[in-house]
């Protein structure tokens, strides 16, 4: 599982000219699953996004997670993450999952994150041409991989 987690003052997506989801200060995650990945991989990403420190305290040193701070969470479904581009320059897909794998690796870690935040968090729509809007804070951006846990 890959994720890009982005610290955000606000984000949204848009599906079909209509805003499906909007939320304020927290995480916009793009969250790339592929066929090699397990609810363990889900559970280790969850807690860890969860308990990431990259949030200001009183001394604007990056020490509060999005529980500290009562964040919000977007995440939205991008199988570009596993994008291959060793060979020519247009990027090939085969490394990303399936839709029946995916899917519910996908739900799922939505609804662990979801449980770690102790709120409920935004999703795109799987599969959907979608367009997300951010303002990323500081900036931060993290890129994680369940593949290289240490």
């Amino acid at each position: 599982m890959r994720a890009v987690i982005q610290r955000v003052t606000h984000a949204s997506v848009t599906i079909e000219g209509n805003v499906k989801v909007k939320i304020r200060h927290g995480y916009l995650i793009l969250l790339g699953v592929c066929d090699e990945d397990t609810q363990e991989d889900v559970e280790w990403l969850a807690k860890k996004i969860a308990n990431l420190r990259v949030f200001g305290d009183e001394h604007d040193v990056m020490n509060r997670s999005i529980l500290d701070v009562d964040g919000e969470a977007l995440v939205i479904s991008q199988f570009t993450l596993f994008a291959s581009y060793k060979k020519g320059n247009r990027p090939s897909w085969f490394r990303a999952g399936s839709h029946e794998h995916s899917i519910p690796l996908y739900e799922a870690f939505c609804q662990l994150l979801s449980e770690e935040i102790g709120k409920p968090v935004g999703t795109g729509e799987f599969g959907a041409d979608m367009k997300v809007e951010l303002l990323n804070d500081g900036p931060v951006t993290i890129c994680m991989d369940t593949k290289n846990k240490e």
